[in-house]
């Protein structure tokens, strides 16, 4: 039982090596579904190993077995090996719950602040431009949707720059890409080896936008010549804009606009096999968590006498 829960804290290990390959060889918006997915479930994998671990080193000690009405002792490995598992596992089930808890209080205000900032300033349609001499544009999530864009960004662009870069916002608020940003967040707080994943899915999730922008505009090097100044124009500029809150200056830009200057390819067929690891693991990693669960569950109604051995 205890190998199986110590698998679902390992299987994430493989998980960046495993997503960076899916980003590479899958189309940006394939690759931002299988990323965001897989780093869900393996981040519930995680959770519910630490949480099955925690919950048997608790009924080892008799007060918490009297409340849990065991009436006999609990099956389980040695106490000297589950007493101090169970210990670390309930010590990062906190620190990963005070640090998530830590990071939505603080993106919930930088969310509320921006779209405050936004209510304030007329806005055309879904444009909303703020009177700013540091250059930044983003789209900001919620209803209604608004595209944000300051005066300097305006300023540092040509018109047909500004219409790129505006297809490019609109898609991440067409995309609904703040989910996914919000799901690699999560999926970092519960296992510190899905946060290179995190990076990779706001990768996916911009190179998502930029094709989306090259195919509205009909000009890819359009497009990659506006992601290239916009992010030029953001580089020295301070910001304190939420981490779901997506932006064309956001990522590895270099890497981007390398990918726009190509002619847009059809994935190879095989392109769909790379993500077979990574869901394989995902798979795993939750099922060897249920199963370990399911066995706890049932060493728990033995204990209680409620079945037999």
């Amino acid at each position: 039982m205890i190998a199986l829960l110590l698998a679902p804290l390992l299987l994430p290990c493989a998980a960046p090596l495993l997503a960076r390959r899916v980003l590479d060889r899958c189309p940006p918006v394939a690759a931002l579904w299988i990323l965001s997915v897989s780093a869900l479930l393996l981040a519930a994998g995680t959770v519910a190993a630490l949480g099955t671990l925690a919950l048997t080193g608790l009924l080892d000690i008799p007060a918490f077995a009297a409340l849990g009405e065991l009436v006999h002792p609990l099956r389980t490995a040695p106490e000297r090996l589950v007493l101090p598992l169970a210990a670390l596992a309930t010590a990062l089930l906190i620190l990963a719950t005070l640090t998530l808890g830590h990071s939505v209080v603080r993106q919930a205000a930088r969310l509320r602040t921006a779209r405050s900032q936004a209510g304030r300033q007329p806005a055309a349609g879904d444009l909303c431009v703020v009177e700013s001499p540091h250059p930044d544009a983003y789209a900001l999530p919620g209803r209604p949707h608004r595209i944000v864009v300051t005066t300097a960004m305006l300023r540092s662009l040509d018109a047909r720059e500004r219409e790129a870069l505006f297809a490019h916002e609109r898609a991440h608020n067409a995309g609904g890409h703040h989910y996914f940003l919000a799901a690699a967040e999560l999926a970092a707080h519960c296992h510190p080896a899905l946060r290179p994943v995190r990076e990779d899915i706001r990768l996916a999730a911009e190179r998502a936008a930029d094709e989306a922008a090259a195919t509205s505009v009909g000009d890819r090097g359009l497009t990659a010549r506006a992601i290239a100044r916009a992010a030029l124009a953001a580089h020295t500029a301070h910001t304190s804009r939420s981490t779901v809150t997506p932006a064309a200056t956001t990522g590895p830009v270099p890497r981007r606009v390398t990918a726009l200057l190509r002619p847009a390819a059809r994935a190879p067929r095989a392109a769909s096999w790379i993500a077979v690891p990574l869901a394989v693991c995902a798979l795993l990693s939750c099922g060897a968590a249920g199963t370990g669960a399911l066995h706890v569950h049932q060493d728990v109604e033995v204990a209680q006498g409620e079945t037999g051995p």
